[in-house]
């Protein structure tokens, strides 16, 4: 029997958490769903992600101002990925700030990315008629910005390419909290469509170089304690490995793809079939480390008829 396609099924509210893991640094999450990072300065707040919709951004303001009633000057955008971005209106921010890399591929790929998005996560695209348009940063940087809410330093660094060429970390250096977007995630599946798994590694050694007490990640749970780190750094890493390591003895033989969604499956039902968005995921994360492994270093860009066309070879 086919899958449904993408999260196409998956409507089911989840519950909302909002945790301090720094002093004034919070994590919105809720289960698998798409995470939001706040840092409370001493005069205003920032946000690292935006969430897919005005109406999911609205939650977040909502938590936020049980916490502070500091405006809002900073939207963060970790990647040009629509779930994460497309909300940034809502929170009436003074500037959306992203690395120069994330706003070429807005240019190059954002609509697309949009129109795909919407089909594979119709839960989170709820309120879509909210939406004003693309979210265009209005001020970006190629390797680091260091941002001051009053006295509270945050430096946005672009540490490689990992889940897309363009991600950037916040670090907090006062609390040693740094927020990763979808470079790191815990108890939920990578996402590896657009990403780039030769890197990806060597993205993961400079966050643990920093020695971080506390992550927020791009989906799961907040990270409290370097045991917590360091064990979302190694699920990260033991996906990505699972990931592309089968698929690129595939490709090396001259193996079709059908046959390296077949070695994936083999390596990662055993460790990661029971969490958040896994069947979603992998059939686009095994055509991206086919082609990857075969030479093509920029990812394709995804589309609404291609999603199909490649779940229905795959998944159906």
């Amino acid at each position: 029997m086919a899958k449904q396609f993408a999260s196409a099924g998956d409507m089911a509210e989840k519950k909302i958490t909002f945790s301090e893991i720094g002093r004034d640094i919070w994590a919105f999450t809720a289960e698998g769903d798409p995470n939001t990072g706040v840092v409370i300065g001493d005069d205003s707040v920032m946000i690292v992600d935006a969430q897919a919709t005005p109406r999911l951004a609205h939650k977040v303001v909502e938590k936020i101002r049980t916490v502070t009633d500091k405006p809002i000057k900073y939207v963060v955008l970790s990647h040009y990925h629509a779930v994460r971005v497309l909300g940034a209106s809502a929170y009436g921010a003074e500037q959306i700030l992203a690395s120069e890399k994330c706003r070429a591929m807005v240019s190059e790929r954002g609509q697309e990315d949009w129109d795909s998005e919407f089909g594979r996560f119709p839960r989170l695209f709820q309120g879509y008629e909210s939406i004003p348009g693309l979210t265009w940063p209005t001020m970006t940087f190629t390797d680091k910005m260091t941002v001051y809410l009053g006295k509270r330093r945050v430096d946005l660094m672009h540490l490689g390419r990992a889940h897309t060429a363009g991600d950037i970390v916040a670090w907090v250096p006062d609390e040693r909290v740094m927020l990763t977007g979808d470079i790191v995630e815990y108890k939920a599946a990578c996402y590896c469509g657009d990403g780039h798994f030769s890197d990806w590694g060597n993205t993961l050694d400079a966050i643990k170089s920093y020695d971080p007490t506390a992550i927020a990640p791009g989906r799961g749970d907040a990270l409290v304690g370097t045991e917590m780190v360091d064990a979302a750094l190694d699920f990260t890493r033991d996906f990505l490995l699972n990931t592309y390591r089968p698929a690129a003895a595939v490709a090396a033989r001259g193996g079709t793809l059908k046959e390296a969604w077949d070695a994936v499956r083999a390596a990662c039902d055993p460790k990661f079939s029971d969490v958040p968005i896994y069947e979603h995921c992998l059939p686009f994360n095994v055509t991206r480390a086919y082609d990857e492994a075969l030479g093509m270093d920029t990812p394709r860009i995804w589309t609404a008829e291609r999603d199909r066309q490649m779940w229905e070879a795959l998944q159906g």
